[in-house]
């Protein structure tokens, strides 16, 4: 089978290092075309031997982009295409749809309870979402939460099946050589508390509940956030007044996939515990990454725990999401000493090879004209 996956960007984000992972597990031939971006992920792709083009899309409005993706599709041979992300997801089926390729999936990657990708669900998203969804064959849902959601907004059941992100877990086992390395190069006490953040630097996911927990815990608790945004001044800023920037590490953004101390599982290893302030995730990919790494994780949503039965992340504590209560869990954390780090059932539950499977299962039924049965 020959696949088209079409994504909104390449930056250094979850579903765009989820799509590289996915690829290297996927049955299938796929080229990868980008509307905007052609970020870090772009280059690994390439580096794995996958054909990425950029399509230089300049805006939302660029219906320039739809003849161009047309021409891609047919010239391709492409026996299904594949989107991600709102806006890909919107021109890919009806570029899949004017170059008559009927067998068309899409993935969603970023749907909460009041935004999508850090857009607020107004009711004209919702419209024009449910418009793009009826000009595919499938849409996949990341977890039974997100499926539900889809299912409340008017997409067809049979429309749904649900294939989780995935994890390889053996790339997150613990590294102690790693913790020292990256401690080291931050400039981290070898004794610190280390409380970690991973993901985009935005406002939807609330890094600033970890700064203002941080100023009421001790001295020795540091903070160590791991992503690039458009809030990272705002959160300088914020330590700043909050009398804490010289407890507060940004490490920048880092590949999921980049290999020894530059990885993201080197700097997991170098964390004591994984704090996640978001209230509002589809998934929770970097609660998962952080359990496969072995480390307590204390949360306010994520449906990947929450969809499991919870003795299968024993390390995992769920709170309201006030500064508080970060407060309160983090110094139990830290109270309850060092730790096995080791990955429990509920990290490994997520294979990326499980997943791919999954997903070839949508991909043979879209191909072949009939609905893929609904499955958690």
């Amino acid at each position: 089978m020959k696949a088209l996956h079409i994504i909104t960007g390449l930056g250094v984000g979850g579903a765009e290092q989820q799509l590289r992972l996915l690829l290297r597990h996927l049955p299938a031939q796929c080229d990868v075309v980008t509307l905007t971006n052609p970020g870090p992920v772009a280059d690994g792709l390439t580096a794995d031997g996958v054909r990425v083009v950029h399509l230089g899309m300049s805006g939302n409005r660029d219906l320039g982009a739809v003849p161009r993706l047309v021409k891609l599709i047919r010239g391709g041979g492409y026996d299904l295409v594949h989107t991600h992300l709102f806006r890909a997801c919107l021109y890919g089926r009806i570029a899949a749809r004017l170059a008559g390729t009927r067998a068309v999936v899409a993935t969603e990657h970023s749907l909460g309870d009041a935004q999508m990708e850090g857009r607020p669900l107004t009711p004209g998203v919702r419209a024009l979402y449910l418009t793009g969804e009826r000009l595919g064959r499938a849409t996949v849902a990341v977890s039974p939460s997100v499926a539900e959601r889809l299912s409340r907004w008017g997409v067809p059941r049979q429309r749904i099946h649900v294939v989780p992100n995935g994890i390889d877990v053996e790339r997150f086992r613990f590294d102690p050589r790693a913790r020292v390395a990256v401690r080291r190069r931050l400039g981290l006490p070898d004794e610190a508390f280390v409380v970690g953040g991973v993901g985009r630097l935005a406002p939807g996911k609330r890094f600033d509940v970890l700064l203002r927990a941080l100023a009421a815990l001790p001295r020795d608790v540091r903070v160590l956030l791991v992503g690039g945004g458009p809030e990272e001044a705002g959160l300088r800023a914020a330590a700043a007044r909050l009398g804490v920037a010289d407890r507060v590490v940004f490490a920048g953004e880092q590949s999921y996939l980049s290999e020894g101390a530059a990885g993201l599982p080197a700097f997991l290893a170098a964390m004591d515990v994984l704090a996640s302030p978001s209230p509002d995730e589809a998934f929770g990919l970097a609660v998962v990454e952080g359990l496969a790494a072995g480390l307590p994780v204390v949360y306010v949503r994520c449906p990947a725990v929450e969809d499991l039965p919870p003795d299968t992340a024993p390390g995992a504590e769920r709170v309201p999401g006030d500064a508080d209560s970060f407060a309160g869990a983090l110094l139990r954390a830290r109270s309850a000493g060092p730790r096995p780090r080791l990955a429990p059932q509920a990290a490994r539950h997520y294979s990326i090879t499980r997943s791919a499977a999954q997903l070839m299962h949508v991909y043979e039924a879209a191909a072949s004209g009939s609905t893929p049965r609904v499955s958690s």
